[in-house]
């Protein structure tokens, strides 16, 4: 979730070009302002779970459990809900300022939590609950987190959180692995993903909008895959979210409203949908080619890709 401004504020894009053009141009990772993101061949959209009331039903992340049940973050109500197969809401579970939404390999539900500003003063974590029970009660998993916001499991079963420190790695016990997350100290990671022996996360330090590589074997051997920019000429994207798909292929979304489209080897990018500004983004089970994506109005939008 990670804003300077609020929501909707037509200050966001003087706000970049500022924070652009006061970044330090020697530094050792700064880059280039990148061209805007072309367009490649457009999505196909449609709303899978509509908002009940603007920007406070705002949708943070989107996820789904072992079950198929969809969850959502409702970062301004201090829930996350359980949607059915059909759309039906089955369940609202308190959770305090709600992030990622990710299954585990134990099939229990976990939840970034603390994804705010006020974890400098009351720190975030992670919660975790049965994603199947009536009435699922979530206890904390780990805690102690600055503004916490994305959230991955690696094969092993390992559990990545993406921080404003950076990324944070936790062992399955819920203790935190401090040697590595030393060596993956990044300012401004928020969304995450694994594949492979690698982990992709997006980063709005300076630049904005930036896609790193790292390497879980070696996290100090991160690498830029792309710096997206937004719609506008010269001007850095906040990039949220991420997904991989099974061709090793990302999705990444952006405050702009961009969902772009990653070659992780070539570093090439294009915007498969341009509109209302995206939070998250998750592959749908079974369906090929489909996504949900999240957005700061509230809805979900049902995202058909390009074959």
């Amino acid at each position: 979730m990670r804003r300077l401004l609020r929501p909707g504020s037509l200050l966001w894009p003087a706000a970049l070009v500022v924070l652009a053009c006061t970044a330090p141009v020697a530094a050792a990772d700064s880059v280039t302002a990148a061209s805007p993101i072309a367009a490649c061949a457009p999505a196909l959209v449609g709303t899978a779970v509509p908002a009940g009331i603007p920007v406070l039903d705002w949708s943070e992340n989107v996820g789904y459990d072992a079950q198929g049940n969809l969850w959502v973050s409702r970062i301004y109500r201090n829930v996350v809900q359980r949607y059915d197969r059909s759309g039906a809401l089955t369940a609202t579970v308190p959770v305090e300022f709600p992030g990622a939404v990710r299954s585990g390999p134990d099939g229990l539900l976990y939840v970034v939590y603390g994804d705010s500003p006020t974890s400098a003063v009351r720190p975030g974590g992670v919660v975790r609950f049965d994603p199947a029970a009536e009435d699922p009660k979530p206890e904390v998993f780990v805690s102690g987190f600055a503004m916490p916001n994305g959230a991955a499991f690696d094969a092993s079963g390992t559990l990545y959180v993406a921080a404003m420190s950076g990324v944070i790695r936790v062992r399955t016990d819920g203790s935190i692995d401090t040697a590595w997350t030393e060596q993956a100290a990044k300012t401004g990671a928020n969304g995450i993903v694994a594949h492979g022996d690698s982990l992709y996360v997006t980063a709005n330090g300076i630049p904005f909008g930036r896609i790193l590589r790292i390497a879980i074997d070696n996290p100090s051997q991160q690498t830029v895959v792309a710096d997206l920019s937004s719609v506008l000429p010269g001007v850095p994207d906040f990039a949220d979210d991420l997904l991989i798909d099974a061709d090793g292929i990302l999705y990444v979304t952006t405050l702009s409203g961009q969902l772009v489209r990653v070659d992780p080897a070539t570093g090439g990018a294009c915007a498969v949908l341009t509109g209302q500004p995206l939070t998250s983004v998750v592959a749908t089970p079974g369906r090929p080619n489909e996504l949900l994506a999240g957005t700061e109005s509230g809805d979900v939008l049902r995202v058909q890709l390009p074959r």
